[in-house]
């Protein structure tokens, strides 16, 4: 082998091996940062490829998914919104998640390890979305959002004995299935929400302070 032809091996031998340690370096250091970056498209495709899981009330079902036509497949569905808002919080496509559907993502989209058999956790397949089980009781929600009703304010209903919250509401409310998606129409009803003086998207049951009327 000449010298040239010798030197042109050696440097390209040091790229490919150059190539390895960064590839290397990549996947072990910076992989899970580069995964969860909110820029990186791939997440939402991958979370939303399949209907997430439920959360639960009373053992009635206040969310759910269907199917698109974009790249996301299915998006999140209220069926009664505007009462179970304060509950579920949003979960959108454009504008991420908050409260039980951002706090219990991984269980509602499949990828909590504790949903995970043994197979699944060495193959890092996504198992089946979880369910969210609440304790508020349908009755006592209706009921307070019925109570409240044009009002501006909130209600929190809590089982002394134990603790568990009965309900929850705020009021005014929003529908977050009016921008659960992607779309134009989804952005403006974003935008409407925003620009709401009467802040429908404050939860003041868990954000604001009251003072306590009961010991008037």
């Amino acid at each position: 082998m000449n010298k040239p032809l010798r030197r042109a091996s050696v440097f390209s031998l040091l790229l490919v091996m150059t190539l390895l340690v960064w590839i290397t370096y990549v996947e072990l250091a910076r992989g899970a940062s580069l995964r969860d970056n909110a820029h990186n498209s791939r997440v939402a495709i991958s979370e939303y490829a399949g209907p997430l899981g439920d959360i639960l009330a009373g053992g009635e079902r206040v969310t759910g998914s269907a199917a698109t036509q974009g790249n996301l497949k299915y998006k999140r569905t209220y069926p009664d919104g505007k009462l179970w808002a304060p509950v579920t919080g949003y979960a959108s496509q454009s504008y991420g998640s908050t409260q039980l559907e951002a706090l219990e993502r991984q269980v509602l989209d499949g990828s909590d390890s504790r949903l995970k058999n043994p197979l699944q956790a060495l193959t890092r397949e996504r198992s089946k979305p979880g369910d969210v089980i609440t304790t508020i009781d349908p009755a006592v929600q209706k009921a307070a959002y019925r109570g409240l009703g044009n009002k501006t304010g909130a209600a929190v209903a809590i089982d002394p004995t134990t603790g568990a919250v009965l309900a929850l509401v705020s009021t005014p409310s929003y529908d977050p299935g009016t921008f659960a998606g992607s779309s134009s129409a989804d952005q403006k009803a974003w935008n409407a929400l925003q620009k709401d003086r009467k802040q429908p998207m404050l939860n003041r049951a868990l954000r604001q302070t009251y003072p306590p009327g009961s010991t008037f």
